[in-house]
C-alpha cells in the first residue's frame, strides 16, 4: 500500500528555454513488452586529455540504427550535449531540430574560473519513425563562440562535444518490463568527488536480465583516479570495455567501440546488483586520486541520463473525468469517469476503490466492476452531493486506488498519477427579481382578471421560455403552471406570481404581485323593469359586491326619497319608501340617485337615470 499523491501542474510563460531542474530524475516510463538501444557519436576528434592540438569539436558525425523488424518503435529521444551555454539548434539528417529544454551544469576551475556545460533533448519519434533503420548525420552544433571566448576550455582539456538517439521499442516477444528513462544533468569532478543519485519508481519483480545504462559526457580513458560507478553499493563493471576503476572511458557498449572520445554509452548487468522488492536503486558515482607523480587527480564527468529495464509484472490504475451534468439550483453533480490500466504490466483488480474529494473533503467514493486487462478502460458514473455553504466554483479530485483515506490498496507500476481534477461551476439561481406590481379592478369578492404578461413589459423574452407559477416550489419543480396567463383570475389578494425565464444552461426567476382596488362604478342612464329579461333592474357595474358597504337613495322629481337599498338590494324600479305605492313600478319618467359608496377614496356619486318600459 503507498500513499496516493496529488499531483498539480503549473504552466509559466517566459523564455523559449529555461534552465530546469538539474537533478536526475524520472522523465518517461514504459510499462509493457518494452525495451531500448541506443546510437550516437562523439564530434571530438581524440581524447582531449591526450592531444591538446585541438580547441573545436567536427562539424557532424553519424551512427547506424539497426532494429530488427519485429521491434517497433515507440519513442525516440536526441540528446545532444558540449561545452558552453547551449545551442539548441542542431540538424539531424538534414532535418531541423529544436530542443525542448535546456540543462547546465558548470565547474569552478582553480585557473580558469566558472565553465559552463549543456545538454538538450528533442523528441523525434517521428523523424526515426519515417527514416527507420540506416545512417544518421548529426551536424550544426555550434560552440565554437563560447570556445574562443573562454579559454579556459581548451586549457583544461574539456572542449567537447556529442550526441546519442535512444529509441524504445516494442515486441511481443519481450518479458514484461518496466522500462524508466531519467534524465537531468549533474557533475562531480575535483571539487565535488562524489555524487549520489536515488532513482525511484521502480519495483523488482524479476531481476533477471535488468540492465541499466548510462549516457555521460566528458569522460576520459586517461583519467582513471579513484574513479568508480556503484549500484547499490556494488561497484559494476563491464570487462573489457569498462572496468571497475574507470567507468567513464570514452566507450560505447553497443558498439563495443573505445573511441567515443569524451562521451560514454553504456549498459550493465542488474542482476545480482538489485533485490526482488526494491522500490529505488542507489546510484554512486567517484571520482579523483593521487596519481603517479603524487599529485592530485580527477576526471570531470558529467550524467545526462540513466535508463534501466527491470522485469515488472503490475497494473497502472490512471482515472480520467470525462463529463459532468450539473442542474439549477442543486447541489448535485453527476459525474463520469473513465478508469484505465494502460501503462501495466499486469490486469488492474477488481473493486479497486476510488474516492472523490472537494478540497481534502471526502465527498463520494466508487470501485472498479470488472478486472481491467493491460490496456483497457472502464467507464461509470456517480452522482456526488456538494456540501450547501460551498463556493460554487470548485474542483472535484477523482482518486482511483484510494479507500477514502489517500491510501491506496494496490502496488502499481507508478504510485504518482492515480488522480484527475475538473473545475465545475455549480449552477446557482441569481436573486429573484421583484417586478412591478399588477392591480386591477375588484370584480366582486376581491377577485380580477389580468393578463400577466403585462408585468413583463420591460423585459426582453421569448414568450415560449416564460412560464408562471403560484409557488416557488412548483416553479422549481416546474410543475403547476398557470395554463391561460393572459387571463388569470387571482385566488387571493394580494397574490404573489413567480415567473421562471428559460436562459440555458439554467433560468432567471421574477415575481409581482396581483393586487385588488374598487375602481369607479359605471352607472347607466336608464333601465326598463318590464320584465323582459333585458335591462331589467338599475344594474351599476363595479358596484355589487366590491363595495359592499354602499348606500343607494332614488328620488323623483319632485325630490320625494321612493328607494333605498344597498349591496343585497339593488333597485328593480319598484318602491320601497313613503305611504303610498309601497311596492308598485314606478311610472316612465327620470330620477335621480345618491350612491355613497362608503369608501374613503370616494366621495358620493349624485346622478340621474331614466325609467322607461
Amino acid at each position: 500500500m503507498k500513499q496516493a499523491h496529488y499531483i498539480f501542474t503549473l504552466l509559466f510563460l517566459g523564455l523559449a528555454y529555461q534552465l530546469s531542474a538539474q537533478d536526475i530524475s524520472l522523465f518517461e516510463q514504459f510499462n509493457g513488452r518494452y525495451d531500448y538501444t541506443a546510437i550516437g557519436n562523439t564530434l571530438n576528434q581524440a581524447e582531449n586529455n591526450i592531444d591538446q592540438s585541438f580547441c573545436s569539436i567536427l562539424e557532424s558525425s553519424d551512427a547506424t540504427l539497426s532494429l530488427d523488424s519485429e521491434n517497433e518503435i515507440i519513442k525516440a529521444y536526441l540528446y545532444w550535449a558540449g561545452s558552453g551555454s547551449g545551442d539548441t539548434e542542431v540538424v539531424l539528417n538534414d532535418i531541423q531540430v529544436s530542443s525542448e529544454d535546456l540543462y547546465s551544469v558548470t565547474f569552478n576551475d582553480i585557473l580558469n574560473g566558472p565553465l559552463e556545460y549543456f545538454s538538450c533533448y528533442a523528441d523525434i519519434t517521428d523523424i526515426v519513425l519515417s527514416q527507420g533503420n540506416g545512417n544518421y548525420e548529426f551536424s550544426d552544433l555550434d560552440i565554437s563562440a563560447d570556445l574562443m571566448s573562454n579559454p579556459g576550455y581548451c586549457n583544461n582539456r574539456t572542449n567537447f562535444g556529442g550526441w546519442s538517439i535512444y529509441v524504445i521499442y516494442q515486441n511481443d516477444n519481450l518479458p514484461l518490463n518496466q522500462v524508466n528513462l531519467y534524465q537531468g544533468l549533474e557533475i562531480i569532478n575535483r571539487n565535488v568527488q562524489e555524487k549520489e543519485i536515488i532513482l525511484e519508481n521502480i519495483d523488482v519483480i524479476d531481476n533477471q536480465g535488468a540492465k541499466i545504462g548510462f549516457l555521460a559526457w566528458e569522460g576520459d580513458n586517461s583519467l582513471n583516479y579513484g574513479e568508480s560507478l556503484s549500484v547499490n553499493d556494488n561497484i559494476i563493471s563491464n570487462p573489457p570495455l569498462n572496468l571497475a576503476d574507470n567507468a567513464f572511458n570514452g566507450t560505447n557498449t553497443f558498439t563495443n567501440s573505445t573511441t567515443f572520445y569524451n562521451a560514454d554509452l553504456d549498459v550493465y548487468d542488474l542482476e545480482n546488483n538489485i533485490n526482488i522488492g526494491d522500490t529505488s536503486v542507489s546510484i554512486k558515482l567517484t571520482t579523483g586520486g593521487i596519481n603517479e607523480n603524487g599529485g592530485f587527480s580527477a576526471d570531470l564527468i558529467i550524467l545526462n541520463n540513466i535508463i534501466t529495464v527491470l522485469n515488472s509484472q503490475l497494473p497502472d490504475a490512471t482515472i480520467d473525468i470525462n463529463d459532468y451534468i450539473v442542474n439549477c439550483d442543486d447541489n448535485s453533480i453527476e459525474i463520469f469517469y473513465t478508469v484505465n490500466n494502460f501503462n501495466s504490466t499486469d490486469v488492474l483488480p477488481a473493486n479497486t476503490p476510488i474516492a472523490f474529494y472537494l478540497d481534502s473533503l471526502l465527498i463520494g467514493q466508487s470501485q472498479t466492476i470488472s478486472p481491467l486487462n493491460i490496456g483497457t478502460s472502464e467507464s461509470n458514473t456517480i452522482t456526488l452531493t456538494i456540501p450547501e455553504d460551498s463556493n460554487p466554483n470548485l474542483t472535484i479530485a477523482a482518486s482511483v486506488d484510494d479507500d477514502g483515506t489517500m491510501s491506496g490498496t494496490v502496488t502499481e507500476t507508478n504510485e504518482n498519477n492515480n488522480t484527475n481534477f475538473i473545475d465545475i461551476e455549480l449552477l446557482v439561481i441569481p436573486d429573484i427579481i421583484t417586478l412591478p406590481s399588477l392591480i386591477g379592478c375588484n370584480e366582486g369578492f376581491e377577485t380580477s382578471t389580468y393578463n400577466l404578461y403585462d408585468a413583463l413589459t420591460n423585459l426582453d423574452y421569448d414568450e415560449t421560455l416564460i412560464s408562471f407559477y403560484r409557488s416557488l416550489e412548483d416553479l422549481e419543480t416546474t410543475s403547476n403552471s398557470i395554463l391561460i396567463p393572459s387571463n388569470y383570475n387571482n385566488i387571493s389578494n394580494p397574490e404573489t406570481i413567480y415567473v421562471r425565464l428559460e436562459s440555458p444552461p439554467c433560468y432567471e426567476i421574477y415575481q409581482f404581485q396581483l393586487s385588488i382596488e374598487n375602481c369607479p362604478p359605471y352607472v347607466p342612464n336608464g333601465f326598463s323593469p318590464n320584465e323582459d329579461t333585458f335591462n331589467d333592474w338599475f344594474n351599476i357595474q363595479g358596484l355589487y359586491d366590491i363595495f359592499t358597504e354602499h348606500e343607494l337613495q332614488i328620488y323623483n322629481r319632485y325630490g320625494d326619497i321612493i328607494f333605498e337599498g344597498n349591496n343585497e338590494k339593488p333597485w328593480n324600479g319598484k318602491i320601497n319608501r313613503g305611504i303610498n305605492n309601497h311596492g308598485k313600478t314606478v311610472p316612465v319618467g327620470t330620477y335621480y340617485y345618491i350612491l355613497n359608496l362608503n369608501d374613503p377614496n370616494y366621495r358620493p356619486m349624485v346622478g340621474w337615470v331614466y325609467v322607461n318600459y
